[in-house]
């Protein structure tokens, strides 16, 4: 019973993770390519309480949880897919902590331009590009660590 509850509660928290970050990416994404400067402050402010809620929780939580299966179940790091999921998680990890910063500085330069009155201005966009680049390796580290829990290759 131990390890089911342990292992929901991994997968749980994964889900969250990922769900969030994919459904937040989305918004700001989308949002942002509509141009509409008082939309995007209010979406973005949303994105950020939604990352400090949801995904720092759930990136805390994932490799607690995920050291606990691997005492039950008796595995090391000597499991390549193992070595491998932990290394893609840090990878993940060290997307997603400058992406919070841009998404803060994202929220705040749209703010400001939106009680001016004013249009995105070019700091936005180099923010956004960046945020933009660095979501995609944690998107693929992410479903690659999906495709290891899985298959759990030899």
């Amino acid at each position: 019973m131990e390890y089911l509850i342990a292992k929901w509660i991994h997968i749980l928290t994964s889900t969250v993770l990922f769900g969030t970050g994919v459904g937040t990416a989305f918004y700001l994404f989308a949002i942002s390519l509509g141009r509409d400067t008082r939309a995007v402050a209010t979406i973005s402010r949303y994105v950020v309480i939604a990352d400090w809620i949801f995904t720092a929780t759930t990136i805390v939580l994932q490799p607690l949880t995920g050291w606990y299966l691997m005492r039950l179940m008796g595995l090391t790091l000597e499991a390549r897919w193992l070595a491998w999921s932990v290394g893609l998680y840090v990878l993940a990890v060290a997307c997603w902590v400058p992406v919070v910063w841009l998404q803060m500085r994202m929220r705040d330069v749209s703010a400001e331009a939106a009680e001016r009155g004013e249009a995105l201005p070019p700091l936005y966009w180099r923010y956004f590009r960046w945020w933009t680049a660095l979501g995609f390796p944690a998107l693929f580290a992410f479903l690659a660590i999906f495709y290891l829990m899985v298959a759990k290759p030899a």
